[in-house]
């Protein structure tokens, strides 16, 4: 986990990234979670940056090792009771990852998750180790983000900014009903009202995570 941690840092900064996080859920609580990460359009730089041992004091892994352990916790996070069909496609030519998974329910994504951090990270284990970011009561779903460590925010620096601007991070949750109404004014709904999705950069999500809360409601008929 080390490992893809620090992937993401060094290949997140100073690079046009693309996130989409989309989350499917039944009125059981069930569901699909898929998380794409696209860095093609700064592969240029990618390929430069694996040519270093390191970068920032920070050893810079090889496709190798980043393959290895890739397969290793998508292996681990399948075995997860709970959670099947887990996919992960990654291409290494042009940076483009995209996992996917299903669950039984909220809680058991999240658990299961939460321990494949603590069993291979015990140094990431803090007072936002047990944050449930997703609560779903059937009728009403609370998305809440941690903030990130002030160390995560002055890690970016001011070159890097404006390539993180021009990234974009999009967060669509999908239902089987109609969603009535949700909180946050930033959000917007899909045509046949079953679906909300949330629009932002990286960078400011770094610097401010709570523009990915809301709060959803449905409707009580199933469509």
């Amino acid at each position: 986990m080390k490992i893809l941690l620090a992937v993401l840092v060094i290949f997140s900064l100073g690079s046009c990234v693309e996130i989409i996080d989309d989350l499917s859920i039944k009125s059981d609580g069930s569901g699909t979670f898929k998380y794409t990460i696209n860095l093609s359009s700064s592969k240029v730089k990618i390929n430069s940056i694996l040519a270093l041992d390191s970068l920032d004091g920070k050893k810079v892994p090889s496709i190798a090792e980043i393959q290895e352990k890739v397969k290793f916790y998508k292996e681990k996070l399948g075995k997860k009771e709970g959670i099947t069909n887990v996919k992960l496609e990654a291409n290494y030519t042009e940076f483009i990852f995209k996992f996917q998974c299903d669950f039984t329910n909220i809680q058991i994504l999240q658990k299961s998750i939460k321990e494949i951090i603590r069993e291979e990270n015990a140094d990431w284990v803090n007072k936002d180790s047990d944050h449930n970011w997703l609560v779903w009561d059937g009728n009403k779903l609370t998305r809440t983000i941690p903030k990130l460590p002030a160390t995560a925010q002055e890690r970016i620096k001011k070159e890097d900014t404006e390539a993180l601007q021009k990234g974009s991070y999009i967060s669509i949750t999908r239902f089987d009903r109609p969603v009535e109404r949700f909180e946050n004014t930033q959000a917007q709904m899909s045509a046949n009202k079953m679906a909300v999705m949330i629009k932002t950069n990286p960078y400011s999500l770094s610097q401010n995570t709570e523009l990915l809360e809301n709060t959803i409601y449905l409707s009580g008929i199933k469509k």
